[in-house]
């Protein structure tokens, strides 16, 4: 039960910190396109960077207990590459929002958004932050 509500807890702080990395991603994403005339699969990269650095750093600092590898270049060299695979499947969903479900782009970027979060927790809980 201890081990259940110790998992729901970092559940909540990660929530809060990819909502925090979400703003910060989201805002340079509508800004780049909406003021800056940067086409929307260009910026969207450019806004998900930005995020996984802010959750990166949330990660170790506050939102998980235990921390699998040693090494820090070699955790963050897996959290990064984790966060390729989600900007990946972000990239698939906000292309299949926009120009196949005729979304807005915020709104494509927001369904990505819960997509990509749900994959995130899951393979860095996994992989990085659990004991073996």
């Amino acid at each position: 039960m201890r081990a259940l509500l110790g998992v729901a807890d970092e559940g909540v702080r990660y929530f809060a910190a990819s909502a925090l990395a979400l703003a910060i991603d989201f805002g340079s994403y509508s800004g780049l396109i909406r003021l800056a005339g940067v086409d929307y699969l260009v910026a969207a990269p450019i806004g998900f960077a930005l995020g996984l650095a802010v959750v990166y750093g949330l990660s170790i600092r506050w939102v998980f207990r235990q921390r699998r590898l040693k090494d820090a270049r070699a955790e963050f060299a897996l959290f990064a590459l984790i966060g390729l695979a989600g900007m990946a499947l972000n990239q698939l969903v906000v292309y299949a929002g926009v120009e196949w479900l005729a979304l807005a782009y915020e709104l494509a970027k927001v369904l990505s958004a819960g997509i990509v979060f749900c994959f995130n927790f899951g393979s860095r809980k996994l992989l990085l932050f659990t004991r073996f």
